[in-house]
């Protein structure tokens, strides 16, 4: 018997026929050829001492210019010059951050594509939503914490208040007076202040927004008396007056307004809002090279260039193993899920 080949079978140019037991041998020598090239291939991807061999992608889930993005445009061009390969950075909005997570839990596991990943879509998003179409835990090798951020509460100089304490008084012998601000439910503003209320059975009256922008413009204007927001956003308008800082949401005080009081100090032990960015994998990276990068990423961050300029955007560097930002990022997944069930939270 006579097999023919079609003209597309590699090394022939033309039709012929073959006996069949050098046919069989030829696809059993091709197959052979092909697993070790994919075998040969892994091993490379898995070794940290040929790695990166090609550009490697970060994922933000986030607007150019924002917050997450220009963080990461930082943290990219070192390490652009240090692994001699392009860092580049693909942004990919929507939902909240969901979208741009899924789609890096998608990605194949070979080192070349991290997430920068965010506390909403991977910690209180998980226990807000039914649906995300991606598992923090399951679907992500963590690699390390980037950066961490409190929010500072702050008032409008019209409001008469100057400590928490004296808001916690005012607030409690008046239910739903004080208006705050919210830029949408599951926000870190927003949790900031449910947790506050959580804690302290003090009712206030929720004013939705549609964009931190417009919540912040209507504080300053005295439509809203309160606000939660980042220091990056609210720092220049209380340093000129505009608003008057009485907390930050942070377990410590920060480097960059060491006069505010955290929370905890002015009197409510065990309060803490803290927003971050951490690096994820997908999960199956392979561990040598998530040991790798963890290694040369903690090398940048150490930078005095780099931690200045984090402090400067009101980050506090974060650094450490593996390990700890997996064990973190379950400790935050765990509080949320608490907050969020105490407040009866949900969104479609």
């Amino acid at each position: 018997m006579k097999l023919t080949l079609p003209p597309s079978a590699q090394g022939l140019a033309s039709l012929r026929t073959v006996p069949a037991g050098l046919c069989l041998a030829w696809v059993f020598a091709l197959a052979a050829a092909g697993m070790s090239t994919v075998h040969a291939q892994g091993k490379a991807a898995a070794d940290p001492a040929a790695y990166p061999s090609r550009p490697v992608k970060l994922v933000i889930p986030a607007a150019a210019g924002g917050g997450p993005d220009t963080l990461t445009r930082i943290l990219a061009g070192k390490l652009s010059e240090l692994w001699k390969q392009q860092v580049v950075s693909e942004n990919v909005v929507g939902a909240g951050g969901n979208i741009g997570h899924e789609r890096a839990a998608r990605a194949a596991p070979d080192g070349y594509t991290f997430l920068i990943g965010m506390i909403g879509p991977m910690a209180i998003n998980p226990s807000l939503q039914d649906k995300l179409g991606f598992d923090p835990q399951k679907d992500f090798a963590p690699v390390a914490m980037i950066s961490r951020y409190p929010n500072i509460l702050a008032v409008h100089p019209g409001v008469a208040l100057r400590s928490l304490q004296e808001l916690l008084a005012w607030g409690k012998a008046n239910p739903d007076k004080l208006r705050y601000g919210e830029p949408g439910t599951g926000t870190t503003p927003h949790l900031s202040a449910v947790m506050l209320g959580n804690m302290t059975g003090m009712r206030m009256l929720r004013v939705p927004y549609k964009s931190s922008t417009q919540m912040l413009t209507d504080t300053l204007a005295g439509h809203i008396d309160m606000i939660f927001l980042n220091p990056a956003a609210l720092l220049p308008h209380i340093k000129a007056g505009a608003l008057r800082a009485i907390a930050i949401t942070g377990a410590t005080r920060a480097p960059y307004a060491p006069d505010i009081p955290t929370l905890i100090e002015a009197g409510l032990p065990g309060y803490e809002v803290t927003s971050w960015y951490g690096m994820f994998a997908p999960a199956g990276t392979p561990p040598a090279l998530i040991a790798k990068v963890n290694a040369d990423l903690l090398k940048v961050m150490a930078l005095p260039e780099i931690r200045d300029q984090f402090i400067a955007r009101g980050d506090e560097p974060a650094g450490g193993s593996a390990e700890q930002a997996g064990n973190y990022l379950r400790a935050e997944i765990a509080k949320w899920r608490d907050v969020i069930r105490q407040a009866n939270l949900k969104v479609e």
